[in-house]
């Protein structure tokens, strides 16, 4: 369900829970289903909050490749992630969309640099691997762009599925193999 249509059907719950919890203060104060209406009102919110936070990424131990900088570079991609997925659980609308997306596709740009120069620096040998799979990463990424201006809420689903799939397999993948490497020639 496309995140327009989640919110509406949201507001569409709350504004019947709503009603029949007023109806049923007026007509049957005490009656039992009254009572579950008003309880299930107040709890709508707690679950829709908890559904949301399932949808987030979250930072786990073992996703440290042991370079600090690089682990606070991934959890910041982390949060951007984060923040694209808010955007879309709570319908904040295109321009926020847009510059969500476009902040996760910047710094993703910054961190592989980051990434590559540090590589370079230190004479890892799988350097030019490691390069295309970023540039194999950011043409997909920037695929997901150009599609989420013709369909935005397909696009943005797809976006955050490939991202959350893609950070998590890199960092306990290619990542870790590098880092090791680095890790041996001193970097922390």
């Amino acid at each position: 369900m496309n995140h327009k249509l989640r919110m509406f059907v949201l507001a569409v719950l709350i504004l019947a829970l709503l009603t029949a919890a007023i109806l049923g203060l007026a007509t049957a104060p005490g009656h039992p289903l009254t009572w579950l209406v008003i309880a299930s009102l107040v709890l709508l919110p707690f679950f829709n909050s908890k559904l949301s936070a399932a949808r987030l990424v979250h930072w786990k131990p073992e996703y440290s490749v042991g370079i600090e900088s690089i682990d606070a570079q991934h959890r910041q991609l982390i949060e951007l992630i984060n923040r694209l997925q808010n955007t879309v659980d709570y319908a904040t609308g295109g321009d926020y969309e847009r510059a969500a997306l476009d902040a996760v596709v910047d710094y993703t740009r910054i961190h592989f640099r980051y990434e590559e120069e540090l590589m370079q620096e230190h004479g890892y040998p799988s350097l030019q691997a490691h390069r295309a799979e970023h540039e194999k990463m950011v043409a997909k990424v920037e695929q997901l762009q150009q599609a989420y201006r013709a369909d935005e809420d397909r696009a943005l689903q797809e976006a955050l599925a490939f991202l959350k799939a893609w950070l998590i397999n890199h960092i306990n993948g290619t990542d870790q193999q590098y880092s090791e490497f680095l890790i041996a020639r001193g970097v922390h």
